[in-house]
């Protein structure tokens, strides 16, 4: 009987356009991985594209609608879908983390990121399904392909990769949720709210992954962490790192003023 690679698993996935199947496919995946059925090989490569659904429609990031802060219902349901994405495109995002860099930095780095990837498939369903419960669907709306362009422009560094997904997109997950929660609550929506206080919680710890790896690569290359983070967050990502932070919840995970600055 051939059995499958955790690189033939982990691509499997990448390359399953369906978004619910996906979802289950990644979760397969991490399962699978945890009983021992899938052998630390990396006999595939990743794919530079992950397969996608011929719903949502891609737009480029300055050519979507604006959807309005959630005051009303419209408002909600373009932001769930907005968030829903988000936690679709990171299922990949994770599973290419682990395929990718994890020959290199090893069998927890892989559990780690495939811990993600679930986290992030359970998050999307959750998100799909209160869209479904609200009478819309994920693919109704437009998205962007934004976050994909951090894969593409880090593939070839774990530490680019760490530095720019966890500890600069994820992160900012952590600054602005809490807003958003409220946002819900106050329109009487409490079971988004509750969904994306779940999302919150996980976030933290995929975040806190992420800072923990970085500083052991840091560590075996003999760099600043600040000075590393600083340089790879200006050579590969084309935004800005700005305020407020969620201060609290980055130092849950890790990811301290210290570290981010250099300054104590």
């Amino acid at each position: 009987m051939t059995t499958t690679s955790i690189a033939a698993a982990i691509r499997g996935a990448m390359l399953t356009a369906d978004p619910a199947a996906k979802a289950m496919a990644a979760r397969a995946v991490r399962r699978d991985w945890a009983a021992g059925r899938l052998p630390f090989v990396f006999d595939e490569t990743m794919p530079d594209e992950p397969a996608r659904p011929a719903r949502p429609e891609l737009l480029p990031p300055n050519a979507m609608p604006k959807r309005g802060r959630g005051g009303s219902e419209r408002g909600r349901l373009a932001l769930l879908h907005a968030l829903a994405h988000i936690e679709f495109v990171a299922i990949d995002l994770a599973l290419d983390a682990a395929g990718r860099f994890g020959e290199e930095r090893g069998p927890d780095f892989v559990s780690n990121w495939l811990d993600v990837a679930a986290d992030e498939a359970m998050h999307f369903s959750l998100l799909a399904r209160r869209l479904r419960t609200l009478g819309s669907d994920y693919g109704a709306l437009p998205a962007h392909d934004g976050l994909w362009d951090a894969a593409r422009e880090t593939a070839h560094d774990p530490a680019a990769r760490l530095a720019v997904v966890p500890m600069v997109l994820e992160a900012r997950g952590l600054d602005v949720t809490p807003v958003t929660i409220e946002r819900f609550t106050a329109a009487g929506d409490l079971r988004s709210a509750r969904i994306l206080e779940r999302i919150l919680s996980d976030e933290i710890r995929h975040v806190r992954y992420g800072t923990t790896h970085f500083l052991k690569l840091c560590d075996e290359r003999g760099e600043s962490p600040p000075e590393l983070w600083k340089t790879l967050v200006a050579r590969h990502f084309r935004g800005a790192v700005k305020p407020p932070f969620n201060d609290s919840a980055r130092r849950a995970a890790g990811l301290s003023y210290e570290l981010m600055t250099g300054v104590v």
